[in-house]
């Protein structure tokens, strides 16, 4: 496809950051919203990048992004799913948390928390939370991933086996449409599935790009976990699927 000059800078400015926004590519450029809108718009219709509510993602959907630009994609909506992720857990409690940028940001907003015995395979959580006195940090054994200092194999499943916890704070690469919940390791899979058996609520925390993406491993179903925090969603069948089976739908930006 031909990229007009301003257009060629911004889907640079996507591969660098993983995500670009109407408003600061408007103000970027001294144009108006809707002229970066028809940019986007003219990028995503020749799958350069993925249209997301307010802006657009690089790569397409199916692409498991690198995880420090996924740490960029979505970075203020993550952090206030943390925050309400995280305003859901007492004291005196003990919890799962998986592999995620999303969750990553859970565990960043527990650090007033007192009295927490946290079980991960993140060793970016386990990282930030061990110098805090008050949060014991129990760590999974297992295989490495170096792209994301995830846990994985057969025996972080078994490790995580032999705990049964107040609260699991898992996070899924996709989510699909019909409520499925999706990833692209069948090692972290199998580690989440067992975060999910093993413990008494489940908190499944995912900004709305996961809506626009797609995975081929499945984790499970959201009718598997309790709460489901987001910025918003925008997908009427997941929205009503947790109405009827009784899944908290927390919308952060709303």
């Amino acid at each position: 496809m031909y990229l007009s000059g301003r257009q060629s800078e911004i889907l640079e400015l996507a591969k660098t950051e993983g995500r670009v926004l109407v408003d600061e590519l408007a103000a970027r450029f001294s144009v108006t919203p809707q002229t970066i809108r028809k940019d986007l718009n003219d990028l995503c219709d020749g799958r350069v990048l993925t249209r997301i509510h307010g802006g657009a993602i690089f790569p397409r959907g199916n692409e498991n992004v690198k995880y420090e630009a996924r740490r960029s994609i979505a970075a203020p909506e993550k952090q206030a799913i943390g925050q309400a992720a995280a305003a859901m857990i007492p004291n005196n409690s003990s919890l799962f948390i998986n592999i995620g940028t999303t969750t990553e940001a859970v565990g960043e907003a527990l650090l007033d928390h007192t009295e927490l015995m946290v079980i991960t395979n993140n060793i970016n959580v386990a990282n930030r939370l061990r110098v805090f006195p008050s949060i014991e940090v129990v760590i999974a054994g297992g295989v490495v991933r170096g792209a994301d200092g995830g846990i994985v194999g057969e025996a972080a499943v078994d490790f995580i086996r032999q705990f049964k916890v107040d609260y699991a704070v898992i996070g899924a690469s996709a989510i699909d449409h019909d409520g499925a919940l999706l990833d692209f390791d069948y090692r972290e899979v199998k580690v989440a599935q067992a975060i999910i058996a093993n413990a008494r609520h489940v908190i499944l925390v995912s900004d709305s790009t996961k809506f626009e993406r797609t995975a081929p491993v499945r984790i499970g179903h959201i009718t598997q976990v309790h709460t489901f925090i987001t910025d918003m969603c925008p997908i009427e069948n997941v929205r009503a699927i947790c109405q009827e089976q009784d899944v908290r739908l927390i919308e952060t930006s709303r």
